[in-house]
């Protein structure tokens, strides 16, 4: 991992994802790159043809590389190197171009946590992220004095699709030295019996050198609950799952979890692009 992308609006939320960001970056010596998006006003043109409007847009840009820049003079970024950017853009598409020019590594966006996204990161715009985003985005639910990832659950129905962000996943794991939780949950709507569920997750880990997990099946009315009381029984300090570009957040039973997970969830959440 050598670069981080934080989507910042200045914003509480979006300042404790930041805080985790410098936690990661210390920790494996990677740039932080902050991005503030602006969006054009409505009457403004392709060519900024409104000569009205031309004030009020470098006063907006002028003033939010004023922010950036005191924001990069906080004391939790000391030591690392940090870079900022100011773009004219919808925020969904502006963190998608901004992660693919800067070939990021990880997204980190902060969320107001149970009751759903504020300020830049509302919940359309957080769900596009993490549907169309080609690298991990990692979603802060509240204040983290210290980031951890000790016990990490994984949830997934660990079938060849799930492959490749698996791996992802495991690379993660394997900077925060994780205890791996592997889980999958049976719901009434996708039922399957315990040693054909126990059998496909031998099958699937068999391919992988994986050490310090554990795997678990477990029971609930749908996904989401399974996955939030899982992590709750275990005390997990990170939640991992799928995600599917044209669905959202992956269903991983064929459908979509929705954002409710993210929404609802009060761990930190991080997503894998299938």
């Amino acid at each position: 991992m050598k670069r981080i992308l934080v989507p910042v609006d200045f914003s509480e939320y979006s300042i404790e994802a930041l805080k985790v960001a410098s936690q990661i970056a210390r920790k494996n010596h990677c740039e932080i790159i902050l991005l503030h998006l602006l969006e054009l006003p409505h009457r403004v043109n392709d060519t900024f043809g409104d000569s009205k409007s031309i004030p009020e847009i470098i006063f907006f840009k002028n003033k939010a590389i004023e922010n950036l820049e005191e924001l990069m003079e906080s004391p939790f970024l000391k030591g690392i190197d940090v870079f900022e950017s100011v773009e004219f853009n919808k925020v969904d598409l502006g963190v998608i171009d901004s992660s693919k020019k800067n070939n990021a590594d990880l997204i980190i966006m902060g969320s107001h946590g149970t009751s759903g996204f504020k300020e830049l990161l509302v919940g359309s715009n957080t769900e596009k992220i993490v549907r169309y985003s080609t690298i991990p985005v990692l979603v802060i639910k509240k204040e983290a004095k210290e980031f951890k990832a000790t016990n990490f659950v994984f949830a997934s129905d660990f079938s060849k699709e799930t492959i490749k962000p698996f791996r992802k996943m495991l690379e993660f794991a394997k900077i925060f030295n994780s205890k791996l939780f592997l889980v999958t949950i049976c719901t009434p709507s996708s039922f399957k019996t315990t040693n054909t569920t126990e059998k496909i997750m031998e099958n699937f880990i068999a391919n992988f050198d994986v050490e310090n997990y554990s795997t678990h099946i477990f029971n609930d009315t749908n996904i989401e609950n399974g996955i939030i009381n899982f992590s709750k029984s275990i005390n997990a300090d990170l939640i991992g799952i799928c995600t599917h570009g044209r669905t959202g957040l992956a269903h991983f039973y064929n459908g979509s979890i929705g954002e409710d997970l993210v929404n609802h969830a009060s761990k930190p959440i991080i997503t894998f692009k299938i």
